[in-house]
């Protein structure tokens, strides 16, 4: 196994089969030389530094029903809310005065919040805060949407495809499709955007064969960032009942990008630091480079609710810096409060 490292780290990328091999027997040791790679890897194209987003959760409502998720347009459970457009400069307000550079607008498929509302809540942040990043993961749309966006001073876009699989796809998507989400991500990227896709680990019916066609799909993507979390079932969807994905199987696919993606943003997620106390500093060691506090009130923080259990619901967005920003120093790494592009993206553009 430890050959199979080395030449996945050596060449970033490794055959299905050997892929397959690889998670299929690798033992606690191999699994601690993985981690000691990816980290190399990692150190090799960014140094010890762990960027810092600052993620503002702006709408839970959506038009979809991903059966996975507890924001999902059927869940007459959930308690809705938007935030409205000087809230949100309020809350960058806020965020720029703690240091941060890149702000995430994160919410659910909400048509309410259309072309034109999109378009001025960036120009205004922009117009605001003209050094920073602007990073939005607000799903699918039209590539002349994604264009207005990126017109108006949009700098990134987040979405995950969550499988590369068709089929396990359409089951968890009713009435959505790969294909069209791996539309997006082209769109995306042909627009000029700075990319993020990315995956869950620890689905129902998932296999490795699933895992490896996230793999090779990220290899042939190549994007700017991958988000990877583990599966938190939600107690009000079709998946509450489920296992949910594990810290180690999580951890691994991380480090496996990181050798794949050297040069990669990886997020060490909230949904990490859920299912493992020191979930989000493991995800750190196994390669990753980023974390996105929460910038957003207190006041709808619980509202946005995706999984279970989600960690870091009550506190102000000073002691969330303050918190991760010692997490982070704690296992040997510095922060970078900076927009925090990626590596090769002026020589991209």
């Amino acid at each position: 196994m430890k050959l199979l490292i080395d030449k996945l780290f050596n060449n970033n990328l490794l055959s299905r089969e050997e892929f397959l091999l690889l998670l299929g027997n690798m033992n606690e040791d191999d699994t601690q030389y993985l981690f000691e790679k990816s980290s190399q890897k990692k150190a090799e194209h960014y140094g010890n530094t762990v960027y810092m987003r600052g993620l503002i959760e702006f709408t839970n409502y959506c038009k979809q029903n991903c059966v996975y998720c507890g924001i999902r347009a059927e869940n007459k459970n959930a308690d809705r809310y938007r935030l409205s457009s000087d809230e949100i400069l309020d809350i960058c307000d806020t965020g720029y005065g703690l240091g941060f550079r890149t702000f995430v607008l994160q919410g659910g498929e909400d048509d309410t919040f259309t072309d034109d509302k999109m378009t001025m809540i960036i120009k205004s942040i922009k117009k605001r805060f003209p050094s920073c990043a602007i990073t939005l993961s607000i799903g699918e749309k039209p590539r002349s949407t994604y264009q207005k966006y990126f017109d108006a001073g949009a700098d990134r876009y987040l979405l995950r495809h969550e499988t590369a699989s068709p089929l396990l796809y359409k089951k968890l998507h009713p009435f959505m499709s790969l294909e069209n989400r791996k539309r997006c991500l082209y769109d995306l990227k042909d627009i000029g955007f700075q990319v993020g896709a990315g995956f869950m680990v620890g689905l129902p019916d998932q296999t490795d064969n699933d895992l490896v066609n996230d793999l090779l799909f990220l290899k042939e993507l190549s994007p700017q960032m991958v988000g990877i979390g583990p599966f938190i079932p939600h107690k009000d969807t079709p998946l509450g009942n489920e296992n949910g994905g594990t810290a180690e199987k999580t951890l691994i696919m991380i480090a496996l990008v990181r050798l794949i993606l050297p040069e990669a943003l990886l997020p060490s997620t909230t949904a990490l630091g859920t299912i493992d106390p020191l979930g989000r500093e493991k995800g750190i060691r196994a390669g990753g480079n980023v974390v996105m506090p929460n910038l957003s009130p207190i006041s709808v923080r619980s509202k946005y609710s995706l999984y279970d259990g989600k960690i870091c619901t009550n506190d102000e967005a000073t002691k969330c810096l303050k918190c991760i920003g010692k997490r982070i120093q704690n296992v040997g790494c510095s922060v970078d409060m900076s927009r925090g592009d990626h590596k090769n993206w002026s020589d991209e553009k």
